[in-house]
């Protein structure tokens, strides 16, 4: 929004030495930002001044009209001046820049020879001077405006500053002269006068100005219009209008629409000039039917959208409501009845129109910030008596006002909410004076206000923007900048200094963690080979996914761990380990409809824990994948390529670090190899899997052979008690190795844990080092080689001792397992 620090004193009193400065310090003070301020004088330099056309010579022989000039700028010898432009006469005043003068741009004036003649100076356009857009031709100025030599400057609005704000979708009220001047008058406390309250209303004698019909009063619940018959269509735009929309970036079209955009820009109310002869049949306001077209004022042929609202007569749609009319009733040069018309639209359905026709516009970036639906007589009024007095017409007395707006609704507000957000104490006849400033009307009760906001004012919708127009207007400098104080605490929980203990465990163990988006999709799990009826099939689902492949949430870690896996590989890493500690979504059946909490205040408790009700499950998993050696070759020997063995060892550092005891068994379950799958049992519960990937798994994720993964529930691992320290014996150890021989599908866990129950307490670990099977042993038969470590604590054990444990242990897995001692 551009604007100039001259219309703007016309509506509030300003101190008589503001300058640009001190407007753009005013304007950020009460929360405007501004984009840009230009002090127009500074752009031109040295003479600019009042010229009267003497004579005018036509230069012949030339590929090009040029005309030598006599003007007259207040000397004693009129000047000579070159120019090509043709929109002037001998005897108009024009605006000359003498030798001397430097414009916008650096363009320095100086005395040349060109076309045969000595120029000396130059005929100035509005767009050289960079006071509009406008190069068709100079600058003309009214008859007896002024005299020849007078300053130009403070003519052509060269003495004023221009400021640009950038206007916040909630602050669409200072999309206007109109709004600027009230927030500049709250600022710095000017008297203000409303441009709205200085309008003379219509008198109307009852009758309609046009036949208007909305069918839809919720898209249109205001709609007035007026009609000023007779105008000349020659009459030309005042140059003060012209030049205040080319400050605010908008050309000159024709009289009727420049006055509509001037009290748009005024206001702050959009309108729109109709041809009242081109008209056939009443206006009726309604939405698009599928198929409809219309070609807008732009020249392109839209077809229409059934949620567009548009303007329809006799011959079909003719204007695309609040966005763009139609070129059938447009105002053209030889129009001399023009009906004005002033809407208030629905912002939501207007922002949805610009958007599916990529059609902004200044009238369509207001509506769909919301104006004030009470000015729309106004508006009309203000355009009919600039249209009367400038292009001869006459107002007639019919007037059209379809009324359906709906007031504003109350809001309550306890008077010490501002005092409350901002920290800073605020009286309570502070808090009333500002929200009478604002406009808003207000009913006290004790310490409870009813607050009904103005009709301009649509971004006041609850107690916290009240609130925040008290803290705006009453200065963000007394807010005091603070840092809020931490409430003091226990640290971290225990589920948290797990969840680091085992990402810690994990990183040592040569895995690097990554961050997954937890988006899958069901062609992922069809993937992965998890049956339909599988619980890890049914997804939250997302009401509006990123992607439409991915619209559910994750019920497992694998497949964007695994995905990030197939990243890496991809980009030339051959041996990576991943691991991903997040928490996974199990929804638990139908979601019902979560209770409305406001927001003057927190949610209640029994809000909070009908909101936690609606919550899926969601339990912290720790997953990790390996691909490729884990154990790189070198000049030390071969490598080592990862295997299940790799994924379990996971799995057990994982459960080391989390303080629980892990029982590996064999198992079958989706993703994973049947025959390389382990079941990952902490007590009696099966809290995870791990093992080599199914074959087919990798070929349809393009993953490499064999590669393995790990993924338990990390929130089903009981939370541990205190931790004892161990105490430490300083007596030596007594080292026995058996090797047991068993059935194949005997699990090797199952008789470790046999051995450590038969040992006693004198065993202090026992290791698995070595696994055969072959001929010698039987069919269906392997060894199991243990290491086991026996010490007391209180004295050196002898070998009797030792041995007696180890028998005890042996014994303890042939009664279970069978087992038998190998060489015995």
């Amino acid at each position: 929004m551009r604007v100039s620090l001259s219309w703007l004193r016309e509506h509030v009193d300003l101190p008589a030495d503001l300058d640009g400065d001190g407007l753009e310090k005013a304007l950020v003070k009460v929360g405007l930002e501004v984009e840009e301020l230009l002090d127009a004088g500074a752009s031109v330099t040295g003479p600019l001044v009042v010229g009267r056309v003497e004579n005018i010579e036509e230069l012949q022989g030339l590929k090009k009209p040029i005309r030598y000039c006599l003007v007259d700028v207040g000397g004693e010898q009129p000047q000579g001046i070159i120019c090509g432009a043709r929109n002037f006469a001998e005897g108009d005043l024009v605006v000359v820049a003498l030798p001397g003068a430097v414009l916008p741009g650096g363009f320095a004036i100086s005395a040349r020879k060109t076309y045969g003649h000595v120029s000396n100076g130059m005929i100035c356009s509005g767009q050289e001077l960079g006071i509009s857009d406008d190069h068709d031709g100079i600058i003309v100025l009214p008859p007896d405006s002024s005299k020849p030599g007078d300053e130009a400057r403070p003519i052509v609005g060269l003495d004023d500053v221009v400021v640009e704000i950038n206007i916040t979708p909630d602050r669409g009220y200072c999309f206007s002269v109109r709004g600027i001047a009230r927030e500049l008058s709250h600022s710095l406390g000017g008297a203000y006068r409303d441009p709205v309250a200085a309008v003379l209303p219509l008198e109307g004698d009852g009758s309609e100005a046009y036949p208007i019909e909305v069918l839809d009063s919720v898209a249109c619940d205001r709609f007035t219009a007026v009609a000023v018959r007779g105008v000349d269509p020659a009459a030309a735009t005042p140059a003060w209008i012209k030049a205040r929309l080319a400050t605010a970036g908008i050309r000159s079209i024709s009289l009727p629409v420049d006055i509509t955009n001037y009290v748009m820009i005024e206001m702050g109310q959009p309108m729109h000039a109709w041809d009242l002869g081109r008209l056939t049949g009443p206006l009726v306001v309604r939405r698009a039917k599928a198929g409809e077209k219309l070609t807008t004022l732009d020249g392109v042929n839209r077809v229409l959208d059934p949620e567009d609202i548009v303007i329809t007569d006799g011959t079909g749609v003719v204007s695309l409501a609040a966005v763009m009319g139609g070129t059938t009733t447009e105002v053209a040069p030889d129009t001399v009845d023009v009906l004005f018309e002033a809407a208030h639209w629905d912002p939501r359905s207007v922002a949805r129109t610009i958007r599916r026709h990529k059609l902004p516009s200044e009238a369509g970036k207001r509506y769909e910030r919301g104006v004030d639906p009470q000015i729309t007589a106004a508006a009309c009024a203000r355009a009919a008596a600039l249209l009367a007095e400038y292009g001869g017409g006459t107002v007639s007395t019919g007037v059209t006002d379809v009324y359906a707006v709906v007031p504003p609704a109350s809001i309550t507000m306890s008077v010490r909410r501002p005092s409350e957000l901002a920290g800073v104490d605020y009286t309570p006849e502070r808090v009333l004076e500002i929200l009478a400033m604002i406009g808003t009307q207000v009913v006290a009760v004790n310490d409870r206000l009813t607050v009904t906001p103005p009709s301009w004012r649509h971004d006041l919708n609850d107690p916290a923007d009240l609130a925040e127009e008290v803290l705006r207007l009453d200065g963000y400098d007394r807010i005091p900048s603070v840092l809020p104080v931490a409430p003091p605490g226990r640290g971290l929980t225990a589920t948290q200094r797990r969840r680091r203990t085992v990402g810690r465990a994990l990183a040592d163990a040569g895995y690097v963690e990554t961050l997954s988006y937890p988006f899958v999709g069901a062609h992922t799990l069809e993937a992965l080979r998890i049956p339909e009826d599988d619980p890890r099939r049914d997804m939250v689902l997302l009401r509006n996914p990123i992607s439409d492949e991915e619209p559910g949430l994750r019920t497992t870690l694998l497949p964007p761990l695994l995905a990030a896996l197939r990243r890496n590989l991809g980009r030339g890493h051959r041996d990576v380990a991943l691991f991903e500690i997040a928490p996974v979504i199990l929804p638990g059946g139908p979601v019902p409809v979560a209770p409305a909490a406001g927001i003057d205040g927190p949610p209640s408790e029994a809000d909070l824990a009908a909101i936690d009700e609606l919550l899926p499950h969601q339990p912290w998993h720790v997953a990790a994948v390996i691909a490729g050696d884990a154990e790189p070759a070198g000049w030390w020997g071969a490598g080592r390529a990862a295997d299940w063995a790799d994924a379990v060892e996971a799995a057990r550092t994982v459960a080391a670090a989390a303080g629980a005891e892990l029982t590996v068994r064999a198992a079958t379950q989706a993703p994973w190899h049947p025959g390389r799958c382990a079941a990952l049992v902490v007590g009696d519960t099966v809290v995870g899997h791990a093992g080599e990937l199914h074959p087919a798994v990798c070929a349809d994720l393009d993953l490499p052979r064999r590669t393995v993964a790990m993924e338990l529930d990390l929130d089903a691992l009981p939370i541990p008690g205190v931790w004892i320290a161990p105490r430490l014996s300083s007596f030596p150890t007594a080292l026995i190795d058996v090797a047991l021989v068993v059935d194949a599908a005997t699990p090797a866990g199952d008789v470790e844990a046999a051995l450590a129950e038969g040992a006693g307490e004198l065993l202090e670990s026992v290791r698995l080092f070595d696994v055969y099977s072959g001929a010698q042993l039987g069919e269906g038969r392997k060894s199991l080689a243990y290491k086991l470590t026996f010490r007391a604590a209180d004295r050196t054990l002898t070998g009797e001792e030792a041995l007696a444990a180890r028998d005890a242990a042996v014994s303890v897995a042939a009664e279970r397992f069978g087992a038998v001692l190998r060489g015995a």
